[in-house]
This record gives structure tokens, sequence and C-alpha cells, in this order.
């Protein structure tokens, strides 16, 4: 929906996944680092080839720990470690309760559209690691999507803003 609304190529990360992760997570297994890092690259790759080309990019993606999106962040040929101010590449972190990300996933296996079950939700939120100053979007993930897709436009464009404003 995001990606629609501004126009840009929306890559959804589930799509990287190797078919042995697939298994293991299929099976309720969480994925270790060793697991998640060619995982990592390939997005990484993908997201560079749109930035080198000109073109913007938004990736669906559980970046869940600094060192994966320090991983991300390196897709900006220009990025220099540390330096997300001025990076090409940023984050949206959509923040729900647990019960409702829950639900969420079970109605996603119920249909068929994710593989992942419920039961590796806690070690998904165990893992995530915020560290404010990378300066990381902060959205309610149980308002509406238009709302959601709404509030991050508006982020975007403020921060486009105040970045090409301290450039001057």
């Amino acid at each position: 929906m995001l990606g629609k609304e501004m126009k840009y190529k929306y890559l959804d990360a589930d799509d990287f996944h190797s078919e042995s992760n697939k298994e293991k997570m299929g099976k309720g297994i969480p994925l270790t680092d060793e697991d998640r890092m060619p995982w990592l690259e390939s997005l990484r790759d993908a997201t560079k080839e749109h930035i080198v080309n000109g073109n913007s990019v938004i990736l669906g993606c559980s970046a869940l720990k600094k060192q994966y999106r320090e991983t991300l962040r390196s897709s900006d040929p220009d990025y220099k470690l540390g330096s997300y101010e001025t990076s090409a590449v940023s984050f949206v972190l959509l923040e729900a309760p647990a019960e409702v990300l829950s639900v969420r996933l079970k109605k996603r296996a119920a249909e068929g559209t994710h593989y992942m079950p419920a039961s590796l939700l806690q070690s998904q939120l165990d893992l995530l690691k915020i560290d404010e100053s990378e300066g990381i979007l902060r959205v309610d993930a149980t308002l509406s999507p238009q709302s959601i897709v709404k509030t991050i436009i508006i982020s975007i464009f403020q921060f486009q803003d105040s970045f090409h404003s301290s450039q001057c």
C-alpha cells in the first residue's frame, strides 16, 4: 500500500528467504544470525540495485537488530557507519502489542500467506533492539492502514525537508 501511494518499488523480505529458512521457521525453529546473514545480504544487494540506479524502494523487513539494519544501510554506497541521518536508507518500526501481532500472524498462516507460526513471535520480539540514535520512525501499527501510510509519508517528507535544509 505504501509503495503504491509513493510510487516506489516494494520488496517483501519474506520472498528472499531460502527454502531451508522457510522450512526451519515452518517447524517453529527460530533463525540464527548465521541463517539470517545470507538473507540480509540478498536484501542489501536487491535494495542497492535500486539505489545505484537512482530509484527509491520500500523493503518490508523484520530488521530486528542494529547489526541487521547496518547490513541493509550498506546498500547505500555513500553510507558511513553510524551516519544514520545522511543515509539513503531509513527505517520505520510498525509497533503493536504482541497480542495484536499474534492475531495477525495466525490470520496470515490460516490464509496460507505466511510460513512462520505465531509460536515464533516472542523470539522475534526478544531480538528486537532499537537504538534511539538510529532515528527510526515509530508508527502505531494498530491504526488503519491508510493512517499508517499517511503518517509514514508525512514523516518521510518532513525528514527530507529538514535534511536538505541542513545541507544548505
